[in-house]
């Protein structure tokens, strides 16, 4: 990549145009999966999309957007998972999507907050938030499976003992994204992406 075209990346209106367009991307996905009656995902697509529009709504400024390459590597497996045809393919992308939102909550707390971490304390946090939303998406599942009657973890054809195997293999399988999303943060958002393409009226006073 010239240094021209890296230059214009870091531009914030160029990142935050890449960034609105990721996000109507993710809009789509999530209207997608809704048509495809996939609701527990099209939900997770829009959580994806809220939490990219916190900054802009709250800041009230559309250029607090954050770096389209996070933006891009959590919407990746998000509309990976859209066309996974294979049970792995899409277990895998919803790992990595739940790492993305843990990634995207400790870019947000970065950028646009006093919070400042230290690379080590950025993977403990990244990894833990990751677990967390983990467990949430598995308690969403749950109670899909009690007042809907789907399959996503409830399934009778499959005994309890596979079913809580399968389900700590996730958590496992999670930990590690999250691992990975932190080592991301830590040594790529702190020391490439920073804050220049945030525009100064929106940045902390540290």
């Amino acid at each position: 990549m010239s240094r021209d075209v890296a230059r214009l990346l870091r531009d914030k209106r160029v990142n935050a145009l890449a960034a609105w367009c990721i996000v109507a991307m993710l809009a789509a996905v999530s209207v997608t999966s809704a048509v495809q009656a996939d609701l527990l995902w099209a939900g997770f697509a829009a959580a994806v999309a809220a939490l990219a529009l916190l900054p802009p709504i709250l800041l009230r400024n559309r250029d607090a957007m954050l770096p389209w390459e996070i933006l891009l590597l959590a919407a990746l497996p998000v509309v990976g998972r859209l066309f996974a045809t294979l049970s792995m393919t899409g277990n895998l992308a919803t790992y990595l999507s739940v790492a993305a939102i843990a990634l995207i909550l400790a870019v947000e707390l970065q950028l646009f907050t006093p919070v400042r971490m230290t690379p080590r304390f950025a993977v403990v946090f990244v990894a833990i938030t990751t677990m967390a939303a983990a467990g949430v998406w598995a308690v969403a599942r749950w109670t899909a499976d009690q007042l809907l009657g789907t399959t996503f973890i409830l399934d009778p054809t499959v005994s309890e003992h596979v079913i809580e195997e399968a389900l700590m293999w996730e958590f496992v399988a999670s930990t590690i994204a999250g691992i990975g999303a932190g080592v991301v943060f830590a040594y790529y958002v702190r020391r490439q992406a920073g804050t220049n393409r945030v525009p100064e009226e929106v940045q902390p006073d540290v």
